[in-house]
């Protein structure tokens, strides 16, 4: 028996955890150290005699409403429903390459079929309350036309 072959195996385990764990531990760090620096600005203020509530820090900029809601439910649904298209597509273009002998291990494609399943139920539930939302909710004043007539 060969010593690498249980070297080789650990290191490909131990790849594929680290890679997606390094990006997260990069985050994280980037967050910690951003809400220290705001703890010692909020320190510093505080010493001056500075309100506060005068810093800009972790003041959370409102979303611009870019329209009303079931607009942009529709348009979380049509890409919800255009990914679940094309990874079903890539399902079955990848199921039709195999060959008769692999299709006796391809039970695991069977199962995979819930990932675009998952993003059709989606999109047709967005959809679906995005019409109803349509239906009920009650047009936004037009702030803007009243304060260019003035």
């Amino acid at each position: 028996m060969n010593p690498f072959e249980n070297i080789t195996g650990i290191l490909i385990v131990l790849i594929v955890f680290a890679a997606p764990a390094i990006p997260i531990l990069i985050v994280g760090m980037v967050y910690y150290y951003k809400k220290k620096l705001e703890h010692k600005q909020v320190l510093a203020a505080i010493e001056k005699g500075v309100p506060v509530s005068e810093l800009s820090l972790s003041a959370k900029k409102q979303k611009k409403n870019e329209g009303p809601g079931w607009v942009q439910d529709q348009a979380k649904a049509i890409t919800s429903i255009v990914i679940g298209v094309g990874i079903g597509i890539a399902f079955w273009g990848l199921i039709g390459s195999l060959d008769r002998s692999m299709m006796d291990h391809a039970g695991m494609f069977n199962t995979l079929w819930i990932v675009p399943i998952v993003f059709l139920g989606n999109g047709i539930g967005l959809l679906v309350r995005s019409s109803q939302r349509r239906k009920y909710e009650k047009p936004e004043p037009a702030k803007k036309n009243a304060e260019q007539r003035q």
